[in-house]
């Protein structure tokens, strides 16, 4: 498929959320890799005809993918398209990650610990923010494989209660593109209902430079793992397909269990 086919399915999808931009505080997390890349391409062809503009914000960590060279390389190119990027470096360090047992997991806390610190000092009116995030379908199907062999089929008796309630009540309020929540603010996920191979597709058919430096750490995401699966398979998928399984098969959370959270406890647990 063609990348202007996909992203024109992609606005007709996603048009009635578009038309709602126009004068809103967005802000796009970028990564540098493809999903967020993709979703930033997606976003400033958007907005030119939904008349909004959006900020960039990267969280530069693990450092070892973030080089001076590399943040260059990706600058010089969507400043060329009229995108400036904020680079966030962060305090920690890549060797506090290389002693945890699971280096996603204090690497995930430092980066929301960023954004949380991020928007409670800056953002005066919450009412206009909107939260653009870039998960995919191929992450939310391995969110649910994840779900059924970690936490239902396993009887491994050292997962705690607790954290599986956490781990699956953040993972799953991904399977929602939109969240509106209590404070007025919202967080948008455009790309959950793209397949791995589309976002692969516009990568290459536009030339879209993404972070070169594979993460060290890569081998512990289960979803990182599952993707190549799924890429070795040619799998697709459909969103409502997994949505209605999720909500029948998993006992998905209701949107509203999200949209009530108090903005400190979402930030800072489940974002």
């Amino acid at each position: 498929m063609s990348a202007n086919l996909i992203y024109s399915e992609w606005r007709e999808d996603n048009k009635y959320i578009l038309e709602g931009l126009a004068g809103k505080n967005i802000i796009s997390l970028f990564s540098g890799g493809k999903d967020s890349s993709v979703a930033m391409h997606f976003l400033l062809k958007a907005g030119q005809e939904f008349e909004f503009d959006f900020e960039s914000h990267a969280a530069a960590f693990p450092a070892h993918r973030y080089t001076d060279a590399e943040k260059n390389r990706i600058d010089s190119y969507w400043q060329n398209r009229g995108k400036n990027i904020t680079w966030n470096n962060v305090s920690a360090s890549d060797d506090d990650l290389r002693k945890s047992e699971n280096p996603c997991y204090p690497c995930q806390e430092v980066r929301k610990k960023l954004l949380k610190s991020f928007l409670t000092g800056s953002i005066e009116d919450w009412n206009r923010l909107v939260l653009i995030v870039s998960f995919s379908l191929s992450d939310i199907v391995s969110y649910a494989v994840e779900y059924l062999l970690g936490d239902i089929f396993s009887n491994n008796v050292k997962r705690e209660g607790a954290e599986e309630s956490k781990r699956y009540k953040e993972t799953a309020q991904r399977f929602y593109p939109l969240l509106k929540m209590k404070e007025g603010y919202s967080v948008f996920r455009p790309l959950i209902k793209l397949n791995n191979d589309d976002i692969l597709n516009v990568i290459e058919q536009e030339n879209i430079p993404i972070l070169a430096i594979p993460c060290e750490f890569k081998d512990y995401r289960p979803k990182r793992i599952l993707q190549n699966y799924y890429q070795r398979l040619d799998l697709r998928f459909e969103y409502n397909q997994l949505f209605e399984f999720a909500k029948k098969s998993l006992d998905l959370p209701d949107i509203s269990s999200y949209s009530d959270i108090e903005k400190e406890e979402y930030l800072h647990r489940l974002f």
